[in-house]
């Protein structure tokens, strides 16, 4: 989206390390799956606004390690309020009973300008991995 923090360099670095990286594709029930990118993959704006892939190899939720997820705002503590779709909470609910996260690890990038003292979370909000920002 325009006013979040840009991630092409850190997919050129990944893909210079040899890294895969997946994005998001809307799908049933208002859940995520994630879809495989690479330079040449076709990019099509959905419904939102926000740039998918056409085609690609799919990968489990599980087998992920490092989500970068979009936010509003962002807490110390590392809540976050997202685009208000609930997407990312509903697909990644099974990290909510999990008591150490090995992966995946949901990361959040963010100006400084996002970050607020409190959020309130809700039941259903999963909480962040970290969050990097100008000031981290």
């Amino acid at each position: 989206m325009q006013d979040e923090v840009d991630t092409r360099l850190i997919f050129d670095r990944a893909w210079c390390a040899g890294k895969s990286i997946f994005a998001p594709v809307v799908a049933d029930k208002r859940q995520l799956r994630f879809v495989r990118v690479e330079r040449a993959t076709q990019l099509e704006k959905s419904r939102f606004g926000v740039w998918e892939p056409v085609t690609g190899a799919e990968i489990s939720k599980n087998d992920l390690d490092v989500i970068l997820t979009p936010l509003v705002v962002f807490d110390p503590q590392w809540h976050r309020i997202g685009m208000g779709g609930g997407y990312y909470d509903r697909t990644f609910s099974f990290l909510k009973h999990k008591r150490h996260w090995l992966r995946p690890k949901l990361v959040g990038l963010a100006f400084d300008c996002q970050k607020v003292e409190k959020i309130l979370p809700n039941p259903w909000d999963i909480r962040l991995y970290r969050v990097f920002n100008e000031s981290r």
